[in-house]
């Protein structure tokens, strides 16, 4: 292995082919950071963070300050010591996800393309196709029919539509979805919009209107594990924790409470290695698994696919960040099906 002899961050914007409306908030450009390693045997590791400030607590200037820091750490390591350093940064930067997603993915990156494998491999596995949804933001009942009726017409058979406005709207949404994808998988997606008793009233009206869910991600506050718990209680549904599971210790917490039926990992919120610890957990819990994503271009796609491929845990994807996306970093095609290859996460920018 070679030693690290430079670490650069850099601002990424990259704006969207549409608005994208949650119930935290609309989105009109990615503001997103790139990272790059470099090693003295002339190898160049990349990796990207996506921050949101209602999820992550960090924006892109303080993304970029926090992963420029991260040299301090990282410059002078050889890569095979991947995992101590990984381990420092997250000590030192315990309130940056999305700089520690960045920093430590080009660790990992440069690491697999000095030892020519792949990300997918260092995980457990060789890389395949992984298939991801697509997601229908917060958006009138006729424009999220004609989202939802693109997506499928482009081969999608799994979409995420997102909730937590506004419960009546939100069920109108989901029926006028379901009138034009009638063999689509839904899963529906609140981004802590609600209560406990909202989310069951929502479950209650879909199944009178004959309307099979996936699951519900996230229905309460990411702080209220007792609110999930009650969530999960009250509805068939099979729940979903997301922005109430960053580290390996939220895990046990949502284990150890029934809080939720699923865990949606996020590389954006908890890192690679870390995410591998919570899989673990959740296999353990006998809990199911969906990996998420923020609006990342490949780099931060395909290096989670790598992790569905690797580990071969995740029953739902959901990783259509760079879908979203006006331009990507590289040349890509379109539609669910993420081609993944090596070395690294295989994904050289195009910038």
């Amino acid at each position: 292995m070679s030693e690290i002899i430079a670490l650069t961050a850099d601002a990424l914007d990259l704006p969207l082919a549409e608005p994208f409306e949650i119930s935290l908030g609309t989105q009109h450009e990615a503001s997103n950071v790139l990272v790059t390693v470099e090693t003295a045997a002339g190898v160049t590791g990349y990796g990207e963070g996506s921050p949101l400030p209602p999820v992550t607590g960090e924006t892109q200037a303080v993304t970029l300050k926090a992963a420029q820091a991260m040299a301090e750490l990282v410059e002078g390591r050889f890569t095979d010591d991947y995992r101590l350093i990984i381990q420092e940064i997250h000590q030192t930067f315990p309130n940056t996800p999305s700089a520690k997603f960045a920093v430590e993915t080009a660790i990992l990156d440069a690491y697999c393309r000095e030892q020519d494998i792949s990300l997918a491999e260092l995980f457990g596995s060789r890389p395949r196709s992984v298939e991801t949804d697509m997601t229908i933001p917060i958006l009138s009942q006729a424009e999220a029919a004609t989202r939802a009726q693109q997506a499928t017409e482009a081969d999608y058979n799994h979409l995420k539509i997102k909730t937590g406005n506004d419960v009546r709207e939100d069920i109108e949404r989901v029926v006028a979805i379901r009138e034009v994808a009638p063999d689509a998988s839904l899963k529906v997606d609140a981004n802590q919009g609600w209560t406990p008793k909202e989310t069951a009233w929502f479950a209650d009206r879909v199944a009178d209107r004959g309307i099979h869910l996936d699951l519900i991600e996230q229905p309460v506050q990411a702080t209220d594990v007792a609110g999930l718990a009650d969530a999960r209680g009250r509805v068939a549904v099979p729940i979903a924790a997301d922005e109430t599971v960053f580290t390996p210790q939220d895990a046990i917490r949502v284990v150890t409470e029934n809080a939720a039926d699923i865990i949606n990992v996020k590389l954006g919120k908890s890192g690679p290695l870390a995410t591998a610890d919570i899989v673990a957990i959740a296999q353990g819990a006998d809990l199911d698994l969906m990996i998420g994503c923020m609006l990342e271009s490949a780099i931060g796609i395909h290096t989670s696919a790598h992790i569905v491929a690797g580990t071969g845990a995740f029953s739902y994807v959901d990783l259509d960040g760079n879908r979203l996306l006006a331009d990507d970093v590289i040349q890509m095609s379109d539609g669910p099906i993420h081609d993944i290859a090596g070395p690294g996460h295989g994904v050289t920018p195009e910038l």
